[in-house]
């Protein structure tokens, strides 16, 4: 198991994004090594609660030392996704308080190159946030279809040159099987004829491919619209994202659920007509430049938040 600290990125600014009530119960949906859990459990009495989540057995086991430290906290591997489910099982449903989802990948799991995560570091092609379940990025590669690389290319990755970098996996493959995160890293910098300054050119499609992998966004989605059901009224959604097609699901999110916008197009509404189920509390927030000195990974991040201010009918 990897022993990498985690640094947690906005540590003290999702921790006042929470605004954390001491007897409190609280969800970590994604535990990662702990690093914001553990200051949330700081802030709690020893009635409060926390409940951690995460899909990698890693993450999984550091967890469970933690629990056998501090009695006031759980943890459960599940997928975001099912949020709902794990919150009613508990008998929590509608009396969370707040929620934390710090998306992407973590430290540990990009230093640790038996993940396959990484561009930097030559590990076998798995980028699995839970390696044993489903396909990994070394399998699909072998099977897909040229237009299925592309399409992963360009709607998860952003990847300006989506076509060229398909069309090269498809033909290095033929050659020799990918199978290594440096095999995949190399096909992908040839392929890519203008390199950003300061980003490695397989950036963008290391990052797709691990989110079609581990289907993040749909599960983000499905988190979402979950968090908001198990909150209680003036409990806390806070969000921690790394990149803009996270991001933008975050925010389209947290306007829609500002306004009750199921009304015909044609009826004349009033405000007081709206029924909002949230309240955007803050513009995005980001990392100051101490943080992003001592956190380099901190650079991307943005952190939203929101208070239920309905009941969900």
């Amino acid at each position: 198991m990897s022993t990498i600290y985690h640094k947690p990125v906005l540590l003290n600014e999702a921790l006042q994004a929470l605004a954390i009530q001491r007897d409190g119960l609280y969800v970590d949906g994604t535990f990662g090594r702990g690093g914001h859990a553990q200051a949330i459990l700081a802030e709690l009495s020893d009635e409060g609660r926390l409940l951690g989540v995460d899909k990698d057995p890693e993450a999984i086991v550091a967890g469970q030392i933690l629990a056998q430290r501090d009695r006031r906290f759980s943890i459960v591997q599940a997928s975001i996704k099912d949020l709902a489910r794990i919150i009613e099982q508990k008998g929590w449903l509608e009396r969370v308080n707040g929620v934390l989802l710090d998306l992407g990948v973590s430290s540990p799991q990009l230093e640790d190159t038996q993940r396959g995560f990484s561009f930097l570091r030559d590990g076998p092609l798995d980028m699995r946030m839970n390696p044993d379940v489903g396909m990994s990025a070394a399998r699909w590669l072998a099977h897909a279809r040229e237009n299925e690389i592309i399409d992963v290319l360009k709607n998860y990755g952003e990847e300006r040159y989506y076509r060229r970098i398909a069309r090269a996996i498809v033909q290095a493959r033929k050659i020799k099987p990918l199978t290594r995160t440096k095999q995949l890293a190399e096909v992908v910098a040839k392929a890519n004829p203008n390199w950003e300054p300061g980003k490695h050119p397989a950036t963008r499609s290391f990052q797709a491919i691990r989110i079609f992998i581990n289907n993040e966004l749909e599960e983000l989605g499905a988190a979402l619209e979950q968090a908001v059901t198990i909150l209680a009224v003036k409990g806390r959604l806070a969000v921690i994202s790394f990149h803009s097609l996270e991001d933008r699901i975050v925010k389209r999110f947290f306007k829609h659920k500002s306004y009750d916008n199921n009304f015909p197009l044609d009826l004349p509404i009033m405000s007081n007509n709206l029924r909002p189920k949230l309240e955007v509390l803050s513009k995005p927030i980001k990392p100051n430049s101490d943080e992003i000195i001592h956190n380099p990974r901190a650079r991307s991040s943005k952190l939203r938040v929101a208070k239920k201010i309905a009941h969900i009918e």
